[in-house]
């Protein structure tokens, strides 16, 4: 299990947990996106809903927060 470093919600990441027999981690279904803001955290992955927000957010150009904020 992984800890989004944005939310701290815990969620399932194919590259650190090594699970799904080698298959690719979910996010890399996603559309690429420019390196992701640290904000005085550590670096580290985002959850499912950290990381669409976020490219949603930069896709229209508004400030990038955290959901439920």
């Amino acid at each position: 299990m992984s800890t989004c470093t944005r939310c701290g919600a815990e969620f399932g990441c194919a590259m650190v947990d090594g699970t799904d027999d080698g298959a690719p981690c979910w996010c890399t279904k996603l559309p690429p996106v420019a390196a992701l803001p640290l904000a005085g955290k550590a670096a580290g992955c985002w959850c499912p809903a950290c990381l669409e927000q976020h490219i949603a957010q930069r896709t229209a150009g508004a400030p990038d927060t955290p959901p439920g904020t």
